[in-house]
């Protein structure tokens, strides 16, 4: 039986799913949209909203909490001081998952996964490009 086993699998062991996760997650607050697949947009979307809830948050406990997913300092500044005050006043709902084509490869269908800008639109990347990772 399946009991308290949710979320997809990924055809990963549970390291590789969690190094994958948090690659993603940094790579989406570098340059604030990432493509991938759609089930891999899905997986990694509510760990994206639950780091901009604790962005938001601001405090040195939220920080160190970030820090096990994020793991560039300068991506993890960026979300703290960049990208929480975009989403400051916004009670939720700060990524989209927009569908895309299929990978020639495979077949598997791929999407974008982005953040929302303070107009509902897309939101620009700090400094309008990627977070130096330097």
């Amino acid at each position: 039986m399946k009991h308290r086993k949710k979320g997809n699998q990924l055809g990963r062991n549970a390291a590789h799913r969690l190094a994958m996760t948090r690659n993603l997650v940094t790579s989406l607050f570098q340059h604030g949209r990432v493509e991938t697949t759609l089930t891999r947009a899905k997986g990694v979307r509510p760990v994206a909203e639950k780091l901009v809830t604790l962005a938001k948050r601001g405090d040195l406990h939220a920080r160190r909490q970030a820090a096990r997913y994020i793991q560039n300092k300068n991506v993890l500044r960026g979300l703290f001081d960049y990208w929480a005050g975009i989403y400051a006043d916004r009670p939720g709902g700060y990524t989209r998952i927009l569908k895309s084509d299929f990978r020639h490869g495979d077949g598997a269908e791929t999407a974008y996964l982005e953040l929302i800008g303070p107009d509902g639109g897309a939101a620009p990347p700090p400094h309008g490009e990627a977070i130096a990772t330097e």
